[in-house]
């Protein structure tokens, strides 16, 4: 539509300067009905323009709203008490902020200013947004209870990322968690607890090493479910222990066993691998996959 006009422009001050009108008040001294009959109505409003008697409306840009809180302090901080007075004076303030415009928050950014002028930064994804102060001071919360830092705290700054509430209408028989905040919440304690590559969702390696998995950070999104007629058949599951455990010795009788199931890979590396393994029922009808180890067993896992 522009490029149309923008042509539509340049075609008539073509036609203009060919019959000699090359200022402002040449083209105001023309007859306005007599240049609207010869080039029709673009030229009339080239002509209002020119002659000063055109109106047009402003177009109002509001400005972005940016949630942001900020402070120095007047004294060093060296203990969480009075950050986490600060933070939660922060989040109210964002909270009747965000509620005033009908949003909630989406991301939370924490930083953090050093007396030695270094800065820290962590960004939250909060799984639910919501503008509530107490789920927001939680996580905000269970992060800080973990950190620690070599220098006293300067200044801090909370910043949230806006969004609208989202509205999801669920399946008949699907059930939502009843709390995604407090999820949050956990995997971030864990996270502090035991490190940011020991949390997370563990996905199966394309190996046919049977304990080769990874772990991703964990997806708040639900997988689609699979089609019925696509669905695979399923034996029993194998729970594998983590730790394979001894056999005892005078245990339980075994009465039937399928296998031996050998196997062996990434013989091209030095982590190469291979292993021997049965499948067993015991007398009391427990089914167990054992495996040789030297000269004993191992019980690699149990069947549900």
């Amino acid at each position: 539509m522009h490029d149309e006009r923008g042509a539509q422009i340049s075609r008539l001050l073509a036609i203009f300067h060919k019959w000699g009108i090359h200022t402002l008040g040449d083209l105001a001294a023309l007859a306005p009905d007599q240049l609207g009959l010869r080039l029709g109505p673009a030229a009339v409003r080239l002509w209002e323009q020119a002659a000063g008697k055109s109106t047009r409306l402003l177009r109002l840009v509001r400005p972005p709203e940016i949630f942001e809180e900020q402070l120095e302090f007047e004294h060093e901080i060296e203990t969480a008490e009075p950050l986490f007075f600060v933070l939660r004076r922060f989040l109210e303030q964002l909270s009747q902020r965000l509620d005033a415009l009908y949003l909630v928050a989406a991301q939370l950014t924490l930083r953090l200013t050093f007396a030695d002028k270094t800065t820290y930064e962590h960004c939250f994804q909060i799984p639910d947004p919501t503008h509530s102060v107490e789920i927001l001071f939680r996580l905000l919360q269970a992060h800080l209870e973990d950190f620690r830092a070599e220098h006293p705290i300067l200044a801090v700054a909370l910043v949230a990322l806006p969004a609208r509430p989202a509205r999801q209408q669920f399946d008949l028989f699907e059930t939502p968690l009843r709390d995604p905040a407090r999820l949050h919440e956990t995997l971030t304690r864990l996270t502090g607890l035991l490190g940011a590559a020991r949390v997370g969702r563990p996905v199966m390696e394309d190996s046919h090493r049977p304990d080769a998995f990874h772990l991703e950070p964990f997806s708040w999104q639900r997988p689609s479910p699979p089609n019925e007629s696509e669905a695979p058949i399923l034996g029993p599951a194998l729970r594998r222990f983590r730790l394979p455990l001894p056999c005892p010795r005078g245990g339980k009788r075994v009465i039937a066993t399928e296998g031996p199931y050998r196997a062996s890979g990434d013989w091209w590396d030095q982590q190469n691998w291979t292993r021997t393994e049965w499948d067993v029922q015991l007398e009391n009808g427990a089914l167990c996959r054992v495996r040789e180890e030297g000269r004993g067993w191992e019980i690699e896992g149990t069947y549900d």
